[in-house]
């Protein structure tokens, strides 16, 4: 199966750049100053986005995109919301930036907030300008608390790209950067579909992953590890939701050996997975388990302003009660950023955008993704919560053969991609995985529309399917 010879339609070439003449001046001075992040800069082809509205793009040719992307998957309460762009400018207008030795209504709200949205007894936070930096900072607060060094992650993860975060980091990403000096240890994580576990199902897969993360800790030293870093529910590299248990299982351990456990919330949080955390699908209640810390960032704000930041347990914040904790930044807790998390998370509530993001997932991108599964022989599986959906594309579904490999990718997503973007849609991208992760803002009607345009596009990625 998959061995015979596959067929090729039109070569597939990059969008090119765009004929507008002023998108055409921005788009030659990208390319001529600006190193893009993750890319070689000989290569660079960035497309121009000249305006930004709701699930919507404009590129720089007047093309309207659904983003299904939400950029980087952040803009959780979509593009331009004028209750958040009013917030960010009366802010302006009254305190730009201040000492974040100084008290300011802003961050003072924000955190309180954030705090709400949290488990029972974690009541403080620690603001960052991003996630990387919320994860150093959680890293290093860890190391504090326990005296400890080594850290724990999963192989398939992201955690960012500062250097204690790249090195906790699992995926290809990481190999170019990892010398082996920061104490990270990598483990794995339940990941059903390509089992390490050989299991059957999702008890076997919970049960063993957790087996194999007792028996590591054991082999490398348990009174070496100050922490253990795990997305709730991975993004970037697949969106695996863990077994329902995994998580208080991990909890379980962490407790055993005296190690900080950090949920990284970053992708998954305030509102993705049609929860305030991803946590909360996994937990029973404020009394039940909770981490010592999380990591936050994008959706808190939806990436307007740069803001990310950690969620103190108490018995991690007592540690520090009368003993300074060795860390800081100029720009932490900016007031123009806490304004943006304050009005959005207000705006959340108001109406209702976590509770639209877990009635579209039920009701139509779940539904939807299995149905084109059935269909396109392309689709391995499709996972997900919320607004936060993998769809896994195969050569093979028998054999399971990745449509793109592991830290690369291939003809064949690039021109399923492309096709999809031609007819409307933009498509988050990574390895051989297409991801669903429109703004949490997103009505039925978009997204079936958008799933109208990925069903098309899958016709492509069928015809490099072995028959």
């Amino acid at each position: 199966m998959g061995c015979g010879p596959r067929r090729r339609q039109q070569e597939y070439r990059p969008v090119p750049a765009p004929q507008n003449a002023a998108a055409r001046e921005v788009y030659e001075k990208e390319r001529a100053h600006v190193l893009t992040p993750w890319s070689a800069w000989g290569a660079s082809d960035p497309m121009v986005v000249t305006a930004a509205e709701g699930c919507h793009l404009t590129d720089g040719d007047g093309n309207r995109l659904l983003d299904f992307t939400s950029q980087l998957v952040n803009t959780n309460i979509g593009h331009q919301h004028p209750v958040v762009v009013k917030a960010i400018q009366d802010q302006a207008a009254e305190l730009c930036t201040i000492n974040p030795a100084h008290a300011n209504a802003a961050r003072a709200e924000a955190a309180r907030l954030v705090a709400e949205v949290a488990p029972a007894g974690m009541n403080r936070v620690f603001f960052t300008n991003a996630g990387t930096e919320a994860v150093e900072h959680a890293v290093r607060m860890a190391r504090r608390h326990t005296g400890r060094h080594k850290t724990l992650s999963a192989f398939r993860s992201y955690h960012g790209a500062t250097t204690t975060s790249m090195n906790l980091t699992g995926d290809a990403r990481r190999w170019a950067n990892d010398h082996g000096n920061t104490g990270a240890v990598h483990f794995h994580a339940p990941y059903l579909y390509r089992s390490q576990f050989y299991a059957e199902n999702e008890k076997q897969e919970c049960d063993r992953a957790l087996e194999h993360l007792d028996s590591l800790i054991a082999l490398e030293g348990p009174d070496h590890f100050a922490a253990l870093i795990i997305e709730s529910v991975p993004g970037t590299v697949g969106i695996m939701v863990p077994p329902a248990d995994y998580l208080r299982g991990v909890r379980e351990i962490c407790d055993k050996y005296g190690i900080v456990m950090i949920c990284d919330e970053v992708m998954s949080g305030f509102g993705r997975t049609g929860a305030w955390l991803a946590l909360d699908n996994f937990r029973s209640g404020d009394d039940d388990w909770a981490p010592d810390l999380i990591t936050f960032a994008k959706g808190s704000n939806s990436g307007y302003v740069p803001l990310g930041g950690m969620i103190l347990h108490d018995r991690i914040a007592a540690s520090f009660e009368n003993t300074p904790y060795t860390g800081g930044l100029t720009y932490a807790g900016h007031p123009l950023a806490c304004a943006s998390v304050v009005a959005t998370i207000n705006l959340m509530r108001d109406e209702k955008i976590v509770e639209n993001a877990r009635t579209i997932g039920e009701d139509v991108i779940g539904p939807r993704l299995r149905e084109l599964a059935e269909k396109h022989p392309s689709i391995g599986e499709v996972r997900g919560l919320g607004v936060f959906w993998a769809v896994e594309m195969v050569a093979d579904r028998e054999t399971r053969e990745p449509l793109a490999p592991y830290g690369g990718t291939s003809e064949a997503m690039a021109r399923t991609f492309a096709a999809a973007k031609s007819d409307g849609v933009l498509l988050f991208m990574n390895y051989n995985r297409f991801h669903i992760v429109p703004p949490c803002i997103i009505t039925a009607e978009e997204a079936n529309a958008g799933l109208d345009v990925v069903d098309r596009a899958l016709d492509v990625a069928d015809s490099y399917v072995g028959s």
